[in-house]
C-alpha cells in the first residue's frame, strides 16, 4: 500500500470510529430516549453547498443593506434553536457530493459518492419520504434546481447514480407523492428525453395537478398531488429574477413554494414531511459567483422564514435547517477600505453568469467594462477585461454555450480587489456544518453528529419509527 493511501485509510478508520462514539450515540443507541412523538409536522431546510462564510455574509448583507439578521442568524441570537455541527462525510470520501449527503438522511447509511440510497454492498435503502408516506403523511420535495436532482431525489428513491434523472422524473410518477416543485422540464416533457416521451401527460392521467407558472402554482387546491416544474433546468439565480419582471411574474421563489407546499399538505390529518432546498447555492459557489451566492443564500433564508412562521405558534412541527456540505469556502477577507467593497453586493443587479453569457467573441474590452459596471457598479481595467475576452477566443462553438467553461474562476481572481470575497476552489469542501433545529423534539439533538444520524432522528421525532421498521427494500 503507497504511503498516501496507508494515510487516508488510517484516518478514514479513526474518523468513523470517533464519530461513531461520538455523533451517534445521542441519538442511535438511546432509543426512544428524549422524544414523545409529538412532530407531526417536519420541515427539512437545505441550503445545498453553503459553507459558513455564506451564511455569515448573507446575514451581514442583509444588515447593511436592509437593517435586518437573517432568519437563519436571528434564531441563533434569540437563542430559539437548538444547534450543531455535522459531519457530512460519504461511504468513500471525507468529502461528499450531495446524493450521497442526501441519502444519509433519506436512507440512514453512508453511500458511495454519486448513489441514491444504494449502499456500498449493493443493497437499497428505502428512502425516508417513502417510509413517511406508508405511516399515513403527506410527503413532498420543492427545490430550485430540477426536482430530479440529487437532494430531492435523496430523500425520494432508490437509484444507482444520481444523473439517471429520466429515471428519477418516472419514479415519481410511481411514488405518487403529494408535492414536488422546482426545475428540470427537460426530463418530463419529452424534448430532452432519451425515449422521447412526454411524462407530464401520464402525470396528469394519474390525477395529478401539473403546473409550470407561478399563476398555475397559486390556484392549486388540496386533493391531489401537484407537479409544479417551472424551468428547463434549475430556476434562475435570484439576483437575475428580481432584474427581470418576466421571469418575477412567471417563476415562483423558493419561498413561495414552500408556503404552497404547506398550505396544500398542512390538509392531512396525519400531517406532513417537506423538503426544501436551496440548490442554486451550490452552484453559485461551484461557479464563484458572489452575487448569485449570497442572494440565492439570502432567498432561501425567506423560505427558512416561511417555515418558522407556521411552526411558531404550534406545538407539532419540528424545523431541521442545515446544508449538506460547504463549498469552495467563499469569505470576505480583510483589505483596504473592506467595508465600501462589500457594500457595493448593495446594488448589484445580475450574477457572474449572466456576465458571462453575455459576453461575445467580438467585444472589445469597453463592452465588458460597461456589461460589468451596469450589472454590479463597479469598472475593471482594460486589462482585466481583455484577460476575459482571451478566453472567448480560446472557446469552440460549445464552449459558448456551456456554461461550465465560461471563464468564472478569472471573472472572480479579478473581483476579489473589488469585493474583497475570495474562495478555497470551485468544488466541495469537507467542512463540518451547522445544523439547527426549532420547535418541538428539539431536546435530543446533541452538539456534534454524523449525518446519518438524522434519518432516525426524524422518525422518533414524529414516533412513527415503529410503524417503518424494515430499512431496507428487496
Amino acid at each position: 500500500m503507497k504511503r498516501r493511501e496507508f494515510l487516508n485509510a488510517g484516518l478514514l478508520a479513526a474518523l468513523g470510529g470517533t464519530m461513531a462514539s461520538v455523533g451517534c450515540s445521542p441519538v442511535s443507541s438511546t432509543g426512544k430516549k428524549g422524544f414523545k412523538g409529538k412532530a407531526k409536522n417536519i420541515i427539512f431546510l437545505v441550503s445545498d453547498g453553503m459553507s459558513n462564510g455564506t451564511l455569515t455574509m448573507a446575514d451581514l448583507l442583509l444588515q447593511r443593506k436592509e437593517g435586518r439578521e437573517s432568519r437563519w442568524m436571528s434564531l441563533y441570537r434569540q437563542n430559539k434553536v437548538k444547534h450543531a455541527l455535522m459531519d457530512t462525510a460519504s461511504a468513500d470520501s471525507l468529502v461528499t457530493d450531495s446524493a450521497a449527503a442526501s441519502s444519509s438522511w433519506g436512507g440512514g447509511i453512508r453511500v458511495k459518492n454519486g448513489s441514491l440510497n444504494v449502499g456500498p454492498n449493493g443493497l437499497e435503502h428505502k428512502p425516508i419520504l417513502q417510509k413517511f408516506k406508508e405511516a399515513g403523511k403527506a410527503v413532498g420535495c420543492v427545490t430550485t434546481v430540477p426536482i430530479t436532482h440529487a437532494t430531492p431525489a435523496g430523500f425520494c428513491v432508490n437509484m444507482k447514480h444520481r444523473n439517471m434523472q429520466e429515471k428519477i422524473a418516472d419514479k415519481y410518477l410511481e411514488l405518487q407523492f403529494d408535492v414536488m416543485m422546482g426545475g428540470g422540464r427537460e426530463y418530463f416533457d419529452g424534448t430532452k428525453r432519451e425515449d422521447g416521451r412526454n411524462i407530464f401527460d401520464d402525470f396528469k392521467k394519474r390525477g395529478f395537478n401539473v403546473v409550470q407558472t407561478k399563476s398555475e402554482m397559486e390556484l392549486v387546491e388540496p386533493g391531489k398531488p401537484t407537479l409544479g416544474v417551472f424551468s428547463e433546468s434549475g430556476l434562475p439565480y435570484t439576483l437575475d429574477q428580481k432584474s427581470d419582471k418576466e421571469l418575477t411574474q412567471k417563476v415562483p421563489t423558493l419561498a413561495e413554494m414552500t408556503s404552497k407546499a404547506i398550505a396544500l399538505m398542512s390538509e392531512n390529518s396525519n400531517g406532513f414531511v417537506l423538503q426544501v432546498e436551496g440548490g442554486k447555492v451550490d452552484w453559485a459557489a461551484h461557479g464563484n459567483d458572489a452575487g448569485a451566492l449570497l442572494y440565492d443564500q439570502i432567498a432561501f433564508d425567506e423560505a427558512v422564514d416561511v417555515a418558522i412562521k407556521f411552526a411558531e405558534n404550534r406545538d407539532d412541527t419540528l424545523v431541521i435547517i442545515t446544508t449538506d456540505h460547504g463549498n469552495s469556502n467563499p469569505g470576505l477577507i480583510m483589505s483596504s477600505k473592506v467595508d465600501a467593497k462589500f457594500d457595493l453586493m448593495q446594488n448589484f443587479k445580475h450574477t457572474n453568469e449572466w456576465i458571462l453569457t453575455n459576453i461575445k467573441r467580438n467585444d472589445s474590452p469597453a463592452d465588458v467594462i460597461e456589461r460589468i459596471n451596469y450589472a454590479q457598479g463597479y469598472s475593471i481595467t482594460t486589462d482585466e477585461a481583455q484577460i476575459l475576452l482571451n478566453e472567448y477566443h480560446s472557446l469552440d462553438n460549445d464552449g459558448l454555450y456551456n456554461a461550465y467553461k465560461l471563464p468564472f474562476r478569472q471573472l472572480a481572481e479579478i473581483q476579489e480587489k473589488y469585493l474583497s470575497i475570495y474562495w478555497s476552489g470551485m468544488n466541495h469542501s469537507g467542512d463540518f456544518v451547522e445544523l439547527a433545529m426549532f420547535g418541538v423534539e428539539t431536546e435530543a439533538l446533541p452538539p456534534f453528529v454524523r449525518n446519518t444520524d438524522l434519518h432516525n432522528y426524524m422518525l422518533q421525532a414524529a414516533g412513527v419509527d415503529a410503524l417503518v421498521k424494515v430499512n431496507t427494500v428487496s
